[in-house]
């Protein structure tokens, strides 16, 4: 085996899933950027692990191998591979996405992970093979597929057989209030996907307020039966979105109507002060740019589509946010492009 490079640097974008209607199905990447700098120690270094950490959640995020969820799933992807611990390695983290926000800070670093030990243990593993390491610990493909491989991202996941499943508690990537054990080897082609086209001129304005939604709180308030007349409103709206949204130049009032939900919005609005409003007033016609406003994820991030007046659509959302009772509630904004260059590593000597 040849000599491993010396440095290496690993970018993951930050990801919108659901999109509209696309609930568990659609994924966006963001020019949003968590990065790994990776170095390489001497054997026998002492520590042989470091650690630095700046960015979103630098107070409280684990810098311990065992418990940071970027390595913690390298070293699930190494054990599979018979290596049972990183190479001496100091590591620097740069996390600008908000954390539990709804911009896949966690599938964010789920791949990282991956990716991290695809390149520290040499493993030299396909894409389409580092998806399915993904997606043994985050099983939700709409966030990791497009953090993974870039752009606008349709997913879905095979169905496993039990066996394939085993142990049967597979540990997820966002908290939870229970004990997982690790997950096996994966199978092969757990996740199918394909990269749909995007128009150039949208841009997504993300307004992230200034407090969480644990996706499992976010999961929890979902029906476990739908109507079937709201499967149906959201089969027909999906199914033109994905064209709509490829097409230039923008249909703007098609695109609206398709972002359209009402599998997982309408449940989830209570859990974000002022959402309700703001699917109500953030309107083509009230604000010209406008192309479609969506929950971000599991929320409470609003993301906007819009082609133009970025920063006034932004400052829209934010005055509904402001105005909520208790003394309102702050937040901040980015304008992100959509990103055809997924997670990347890049080697140095």
């Amino acid at each position: 085996m040849a000599s491993p490079p010396s440095k290496f640097k690993v970018t993951v974008p930050a990801t919108s899933a659901n999109i509209g209607p696309g609930f568990d199905v659609l994924g966006i990447a963001f020019s949003l950027y968590l990065t790994l700098d990776c170095e390489r120690l001497p054997t026998g270094a002492t520590p042989n692990f470091q650690m630095t950490y700046e960015g979103e959640g630098a107070k409280d995020v684990p810098l311990i191998a065992e418990k940071n969820l970027i390595t913690k799933t390298a070293l699930y992807v190494l054990s599979t591979y018979g290596i049972q611990s990183l190479p001496p390695l100091k590591i620097h983290v740069s996390n600008p996405i908000p954390l539990g926000r709804g911009l896949g800070s966690s599938g964010s670093a789920v791949v990282a992970g991956v990716l991290l030990a695809n390149a520290a243990g040499q493993l030299n593993m396909t894409q389409d093979r580092m998806l399915d390491y993904c997606l043994m610990v985050e099983r939700h493909p709409d966030n990791v597929a497009p953090a993974l491989l870039g752009g606008f991202v349709a997913s879905f996941l095979r169905e496993l057989e039990s066996e394939e499943m085993e142990p049967a508690s597979i540990p997820r990537s966002e908290p939870t209030r229970n004990g997982a054990a690790l997950p096996p080897t994966p199978v092969t082609d757990i996740g199918h996907y394909i990269q749909l086209g995007w128009a150039q001129e949208i841009k997504a304005v993300a307004v992230i307020p200034d407090f969480e939604v644990a996706t499992e709180d976010a999961r929890a308030v979902l029906p476990d039966v739908y109507e079937r007349a709201d499967v149906i409103y959201n089969l027909q709206r999906v199914a033109v979105l994905t064209t709509a949204l490829s097409r230039s130049p923008v249909n703007t009032d098609l695109v609206f109507r398709a972002m359209s939900d009402k599998v997982h919005q309408p449940y989830r609005k209570h859990l974000i002060p002022g959402m309700a409003e703001m699917l109500e007033q953030i309107t083509p016609k009230t604000y010209p740019g406008v192309v479609g406003i969506c929950l971000s994820g599991a929320g409470p991030t609003i993301l906007v589509l819009a082609t133009q007046n970025f920063d006034k659509i932004a400052e829209a959302v934010q005055e509904i946010f402001e105005r909520q009772p208790n003394g309102g509630i702050k937040s901040m904004y980015k304008v992100l492009d959509v990103v055809t260059q997924g997670a990347k590593t890049e080697y140095s000597d």
